[in-house]
């Protein structure tokens, strides 16, 4: 295939292909990738660009990696894929057990899935499920938080930001649940009960329908990148001993070593009883995703008969060959060394943005940068300063943020925030 792009390609891309919460035609300028090494993104007018996003905070090991390529390579000449209603493989084999080393005792058992999103229909279909293999069959309500995204698929949309999120259009559709607001508390600030009281509330008076609280640990991804303290979480977990509530953690951004630990729900030391993780599963190779439980779940549900989910690539050979070379270059364990120093690194080229009268904040966490404006960016404006500079930034709403490979370097570091001081500034 030839893989020059031209300018009839961009055209009718423009005009056919829908891209991730676009419209056609494109409302935006699309910037074409011919290919991609390490941390950079060759675009097909000639220019490279230092990506700060790693594809959407997957590919952690950064692009064309020598044993992920490798990795892929011999497993396509053994199978591409085979079905697993019936079958197994090796691969998959090898990544399951790996997942259970990496996580806590308590979690035993793993579900294959195709996205993240997938990854929390599944948990959902779980916690409901262990309810009503109980005989408890009141409990089908979830408690969030808002400001939180789980996902577009209906499951997932049904817990996201019922008011400000992106899904609102579906409200009276979607089903409905419980929500109180997000965590007060910050990563650094001193917890104080009454932080948990609206929470706490909202579960005595609920405990009786409400089958899980799903969250995502530490980090409130796409709802806006909050980072909320760890004694918040260890909170919440006691409730919902307390109360009778499962307890899910969506670990789908945060997993795999992005907040500084390998799951963000390490930095409160708490377990939940039902994981999801993804993205940087693969490396950000392959499509896939995990929905990780302990065995008292995974047992009561089995005693009385399959958990009713079984996606056509449900653990596709490519994906979990992908799976097990990302953990084996994370259990070398240098990932903890490089995203200790982005973390410092992120600090130290982002905090001049504090200053500038159009930031409201400027967050740091492991391998995660935030600056926060006063005023929602303008895509279209905003966008195409980025490879002006030099870097690809994909800014959201009020924020400007990165989340870069693991692999980079102090200069490309350096160069990435530098840039979006720039282009901030520039909008000032």
């Amino acid at each position: 295939m030839d893989r020059t792009i031209t300018q009839s390609d961009l055209e009718f891309d423009a005009r056919h292909i829908w891209h991730p919460y676009g419209t056609t035609p494109s409302q935006y300028e699309l910037f074409a990738v011919e290919s991609a090494s390490g941390v950079r993104l060759r675009l097909s007018d000639g220019r490279e660009v230092i990506d700060g996003m790693s594809s959407w905070w997957c590919m952690v090991h950064g692009y064309n990696h020598p044993v992920m390529n490798q990795a892929l390579k011999d497993q396509v000449d053994s199978m591409s894929h085979v079905m697993f209603g019936g079958l197994t493989h090796k691969p998959a084999i090898e990544l399951a057990r790996k997942l259970i080393e990496l996580t806590p005792e308590p979690i035993q058992t793993v579900f294959f899935a195709d996205s993240g999103s997938v990854a929390v229909e599944v948990a959902i279909k779980m916690a409901m499920q262990y309810w009503q293999c109980k005989g408890l069959t009141s409990k089908n309500k979830l408690l969030t938080f808002k400001g939180g995204y789980f996902g577009d698929t209906t499951g997932g949309m049904s817990v996201c930001d019922p008011e400000n999120g992106m899904h609102h259009l579906f409200t009276g559709i979607l089903p409905e649940h419980h929500f109180v607001p997000r965590p007060a508390c910050g990563f650094d600030e001193t917890f104080e009960e009454h932080h948990i009281e609206a929470f706490r509330s909202e579960l005595e008076s609920l405990n009786h329908q409400v089958a899980a609280v799903i969250i995502e640990p530490i980090v409130q991804g796409a709802g806006g990148m909050h980072f909320y303290s760890p004694d918040f979480l260890k909170k919440v977990r006691e409730l919902c001993d307390e109360h009778e509530v499962l307890l899910i953690h969506d670990e789908i951004a945060t997993g795999f070593g992005r907040t500084g630990k390998m799951f963000a729900c390490e930095h409160a030391d708490v377990i939940p009883d039902i994981m999801c993780v993804g993205k940087a599963i693969t490396g950000g190779y392959m499509t896939l995703s995990a929905v990780m439980c302990t065995e008292e779940i995974s047992k009561t549900i089995c005693a009385s008969g399959p958990i009713m989910h079984g996606p056509t690539f449900m653990a596709n050979p490519l994906a979990c060959a992908a799976g097990v070379a990302s953990m084996e270059i994370l259990s070398t364990g240098e990932w903890q060394h490089q995203v200790a120093n982005i973390e410092k690194k992120l600090w130290d080229g982002l905090s001049p943005c504090a200053e500038l009268e159009t930031v409201d904040n400027v967050r740091v966490l492991g391998a995660i940068g935030v600056v926060e404006l006063k005023e929602p960016v303008v895509m279209s404006e905003i966008q195409p300063r980025f490879p002006e500079q030099g870097v690809w930034v994909r800014p959201f709403g009020k924020l400007v943020y990165i989340m870069p490979p693991y692999v980079i370097s102090d200069e490309d570091l350096d160069t990435l925030c530098k840039a979006i001081c720039t282009v901030v500034k520039s909008i000032s």
